[in-house]
């Protein structure tokens, strides 16, 4: 028999066993999204030339039709693709394509497995940790305001026990941005879909565990927002990347 390991294999062994448990347990949605996937899909055939720029995008029942998907789910791929920067909508004529995407950018592939959201966490310790240090040297009164509203904005969806993924999501982005460079928050934005499953994921299983309460997220954002603020680049690295391993740490160990 081959030593060898098929690539089937090491996902279906990367997950922790109670954490497939406690997906099946919970009834969780799909992890990947029509829309998430119709926008790789789009994005792909704009990047290798299928789709030239400045030209029209089929219309959205031929969309729909082509990809056997319905128009909702085409809509949201196309809204994704506008805040990119990949297309425009013209007045009674559809979308358009503005560019092709960087190659120094590529698409992310969406989620598929537990062992996908277990990567992304180790990659947003990577890029969120360092993007927190440099936004501690070098945010000026307009991003650290930015911050401060995302975190604020979190704060009703916390005592309300929600997810609230998109404001979450929204305090992230802040953070890489007053990084001032552009490749933190370009990177982030990518992984928008999938940053926000692992949030919605860590937030229903962790609400199961014994002690934890949503305020601790809030608490931990107030941390990093508190070294950014004070200058201290070697504590909101520090203090971003435990934030994030927690967030992990809740899901896969329990």
């Amino acid at each position: 028999m081959s030593d060898r390991v098929s690539a089937q294999e090491m996902d279906e062994t990367a997950a922790p066993p109670a954490m497939a448990h406690d997906l099946e347990r919970h009834e969780w949605p799909i992890l990947e999204k029509l829309s998430d996937r119709l926008y790789a899909q789009i994005y792909d055939e704009i990047a290798t030339g299928a789709f030239l720029p400045d030209t029209r995008l089929p219309s959205e029942t031929a969309l729909a039709q082509r990809f056997a998907v319905s128009r909702p789910v085409v809509r949201e791929a196309l809204a994704r693709l506008r805040d990119h920067g990949l297309i425009s909508s013209r007045q009674g004529s559809g979308s358009w394509v503005r560019r092709r995407p960087s190659q120094a950018l590529p698409c992310f592939a969406p989620l598929s497995n537990v062992a996908d959201i277990q990567r992304s966490f180790e990659f947003r310790i990577a890029i969120e940790g360092q993007a927190a240090a440099l936004a501690a040297e070098r945010h000026d009164v307009r991003t650290l305001a930015r911050i401060r509203a995302t975190h604020n904005a979190i704060q009703p969806l916390t005592e309300a026990q929600t997810a609230g993924a998109p404001a979450d999501f929204a305090f992230h982005m802040a953070v890489a941005e007053a990084a001032r460079n552009r490749f933190f928050a370009a990177a982030l934005a990518m992984l928008e879909s999938h940053v926000q499953t692992g949030m919605e994921v860590s937030h229903n299983l962790s609400l199961g565990q014994p002690g934890y309460r949503p305020s601790i997220v809030q608490q931990e954002h107030e941390a990093v927002l508190a070294a950014i603020e004070r200058g201290d680049a070697k504590a909101a690295r520090r203090l971003m990347e435990s934030h994030i391993d927690n967030a992990r740490r809740r899901m896969f160990d329990g």
